[in-house]
């Protein structure tokens, strides 16, 4: 049977789980058993930058970082879940990237 997998990736942790919640409780409304949500690694992006416009002064630094967090979710390909999978209101700061596995 043909499987789906849904790949969640957001900056905002709170949007992304919310967002996994709503998928497993239309999921269990019809009956379908799901593996996931499955957290895959944060990725971190760092940028270490001057505080001195100049360059010149003493060394001192500023760090950012922005994580990025990942989930994974498998289910059986059914029409009706799918459909209203794809009706979801998703915000503006999570990808969501839908794949048909075999």
């Amino acid at each position: 049977m043909a499987k789906v997998r849904i790949k969640l990736a957001s900056v905002d942790i709170d949007a992304l789980n919310n967002i996994c919640t709503v998928i497993k409780d239309l999921a269990s409304r019809a009956g379908i058993v799901i593996s996931g949500p499955i957290p895959l690694p944060t990725k971190r992006m760092k940028v270490t930058t001057r505080k001195s416009p100049c360059g010149n002064g003493t060394a001192t630094f500023d760090r950012f970082e922005m994580r990025v967090h990942n989930r994974v979710i498998d289910l059986p390909a059914n029409d009706r879940v799918l459909h209203s999978i794809m009706r979801i209101a998703i915000p503006r700061s999570v990808n969501i990237k839908i794949e048909m596995k075999n």
